[in-house]
């Protein structure tokens, strides 16, 4: 079985190819056939595409007024050129999609139908930064191969096991049966990751209190007992929780009333600000991205010093909060952007932790040190980086749902 994925996230487009055989060993991450990203953020010109395959790479600038057909130039170097690893598209058996929420209609992986495809337009207010973009996706694919299933495989599902306690907001009650609830997001990689460290450490994920940390241009923390999530830090939308990007996090909402009060700011206003202006943006004044705030701080600039303190103090917060509740601490998962790659960060945030004797060991740390424990020996809590493998978890999720062989 062929399987694409399409990974849509906030400012970019993560696309694998794998080739399932019957008897595959499905427990080690295959290597795709194909991939490629897309940055739509590299310039304000242009998007840039990067294709690896048959060892093989290849650059290509996109458009930025039309994403779709950035999409579909990314999948014509599945049959052309250096990268070609198909003789047609026709040759792809089904289409997987990450898809950041489900809404209370969706808590498990689905066919898209119109009905889906109507539903997750429906919740663009809830994930604007996502929806639009898994839309474009799913529209380029029934262009290019009307045909071929495709599958939503959603974000919030693994989070559907967060008990009320953690789920429901102290609003009235009516809200919540109206829909208003945490649904929480990263739910695929936070699925991932979790299993992952189980198989590092030998053990099985049931007996693990684990707090899994997705760190990136979005960001959450999860807390993971018994195998299933019992809490997070994103909500109702993947606004709230951490500090992002380019996104506020949680605040104290009675600021927005006095923007609308005494600036009169309105709802796009709003949005645009807590979605696109905020965050590590929106502190340093530099960058949303880590790695030019961490280069700004060597310099000397101060507000992008402030930037990353309230990241990381953000971050130990959550952790903390989430400790009572799985009732200890067994193992501490960095992943994603900046949790896989910023050395200073996963030291600045294992340091506050001491009193749990969470002990990093600082040379491992530096080193190459992914999908392995790079806590002491002594130790009392694993501390592991791993390599999220969304696209991975992607296609095994839509792996039943390929039309069976005749």
């Amino acid at each position: 079985m062929k399987i694409l994925v399409l990974n849509a996230g906030s400012s970019s487009q993560k696309s694998c190819l794998y080739e399932i055989q019957p008897h595959t060993d499905l427990s080690t991450p295959l290597e795709p056939l194909w991939e490629a990203s897309i940055d739509w953020t590299v310039s304000d010109e242009y998007g840039l595409l990067k294709v690896f395959a048959n060892g093989q790479k290849r650059k290509i600038d996109l458009p930025l007024d039309n994403k779709r057909d950035g999409i579909l130039i990314m999948l014509e170097t599945i049959t052309h050129g250096h990268t070609k690893v198909l003789s047609s598209l026709d040759d792809i058996d089904i289409i997987g999609h990450r898809i950041v929420h489900g809404g209370r209609s969706y808590s498990r992986s689905c066919i898209i139908t119109p009905e889906v495809e109507q539903t997750i337009k429906d919740l663009i207010p809830l994930a604007p930064n996502h929806h639009p973009a898994h839309l474009e996706g799913i529209k380029a694919i029934a262009l290019t191969l009307p045909q071929t299933p495709q599958v939503a495989v959603f974000d919030t599902a693994f989070h559907s096991s967060i008990p009320p306690k953690a789920k429901i907001y102290p609003l009235p009650y009516q809200w919540y049966e109206r829909g208003i609830q945490r649904y929480g997001f990263h739910g695929i990689s936070h699925g991932y990751v979790s299993q992952r460290a189980a198989q590092i450490l030998g053990k099985p994920m049931e007996d693990l209190k684990i707090i899994s940390c997705h760190l990136g241009n979005g960001s959450s923390v999860t807390a993971i007992k018994n195998g299933h999530s019992i809490d997070t830090s994103m909500g109702f939308t993947p606004l709230e929780g951490l500090m992002m990007g380019t996104r506020c996090g949680s605040i104290d909402p009675a600021i927005l009333l006095h923007l609308m009060d005494e600036y009169g700011y309105d709802y796009g206003q709003l949005n645009q600000l807590l979605n696109k202006e905020s965050g590590l943006l929106g502190v340093s004044q530099i960058s949303a991205d880590v790695r030019s705030i961490i280069s700004a701080i060597a310099n000397g600039n101060h507000q992008a010093q402030l930037a990353l303190d309230i990241f990381t103090h953000r971050v130990t917060s959550v952790i903390g909060s989430m400790i009572p509740g799985l009732g200890g601490l067994d193992v501490l998962i960095f992943t994603a952007g900046i949790g896989e790659n910023s050395p200073l960060i996963r030291e600045q945030v294992c340091s506050q932790f001491s009193f749990l004797n969470l002990k990093l060991d600082r040379e491992k740390n530096q080193g190459k040190c992914l999908d392995r424990n790079i806590a002491n020996p002594d130790s009392s809590v694993a501390i592991i980086t791993i390599k999220t493998q969304e696209d991975w978890a992607i296609a095994l999720q839509t792996l039943p749902f390929c039309p069976k062989e005749s």
